[in-house]
């Protein structure tokens, strides 16, 4: 059984995996086994995961290159496979949101978001699957969202670009699943991070919404989504492609919450 979860030697590469989800994910495909690879455009970002890998027995490649960038993309994965070997395992963590309103959101900060979250999972995947399909072994896995979906006040950017990784990941599917790799998507529910910890703390309205949303009850946690790229990175999932793998806690099967015993909204 363990031998279906066994990654030694695959190199993984995980985008903007110095925190959070990433790092939780890196951590875990570290622990299988896989060797780690970590990109961040910040320095300092960088050097202190580094130290956090360490704690968990894992000795990371860090480097810095722009996920949004062709040329620096092709430069850092190029001295992925020269420093450490061919990407067998990606996993297009690297994202941001904008939380602005349609009519207040400038265009500049709309194609931020899709360049980030949709046209750099493209650009990496493009050089990364030429070598999968040669070895005709790979695993790409997309951070999509339950954005992906379903729409939700102020998000616009973010939840076009995840619809549209949605999409992609259907599609790179359709044209590279012959070569026997498998391009799946993860879309976390309301996962407990640094970055959700203020909405989560005492009465605050959000953190009422998600407790009362969830059937599970509760926020996920990092290793949540952690243990589903895990499935989705191993053999165990070579029959799985095109899918996207939602870690919600039952959150998109249910299509209202409570917020008193006979008050149904």
């Amino acid at each position: 059984m363990n031998s279906l979860f066994d990654l030694s030697g695959k190199v993984v590469l995980v985008t903007g995996g110095t925190h959070g989800i990433g790092f939780a994910i890196a951590t875990m495909l570290g622990k299988a086994g896989a060797k780690i690879c970590v990109n961040d455009i910040f320095e300092d970002k960088l050097e202190a995961c580094k130290v956090e890998y360490k704690k968990h027995g894992i000795d990371a490649y860090t480097l810095k290159f722009d996920v949004t960038d062709e040329a620096d993309v092709d430069r850092g994965i190029t001295q992925i496979e020269n420093e450490v070997g061919s990407v067998d395992i990606l996993v297009n963590n690297a994202g941001i949101i904008k939380r602005i309103p349609i009519l207040d959101m400038p265009i500049a900060d709309f194609k931020q978001v899709i360049d980030i979250d949709l046209i750099a999972p493209l650009i990496i995947s493009k050089r990364v699957a030429p070598n999968m399909i040669k070895k005709r072994y790979g695993k790409i896995i997309n951070m999509c969202s339950m954005m992906s979906i379903y729409g939700r006040n102020s998000v616009s950017a973010y939840a076009a670009a995840k619809g549209g990784l949605k999409l992609l990941t259907a599609n790179m599917c359709c044209e590279w699943a012959k070569y026997n790799i498998q391009i799946n998507g993860i879309g976390p529910g309301y996962i407990a991070t640094s970055q959700t910890a203020a909405i989560r703390e005492g009465n605050h309205p959000f953190n009422d919404l998600v407790m009362t949303r969830t059937p599970a009850g509760r926020w996920g946690e990092p290793e949540d989504v952690a243990n589903a790229a895990l499935f989705l990175a191993s053999k165990a999932s070579d029959f799985v492609n095109g899918h996207i793998l939602f870690v919600d806690g039952g959150i998109l099967a249910n299509f209202g919450y409570v917020k008193g015993e006979n008050d149904i909204v």
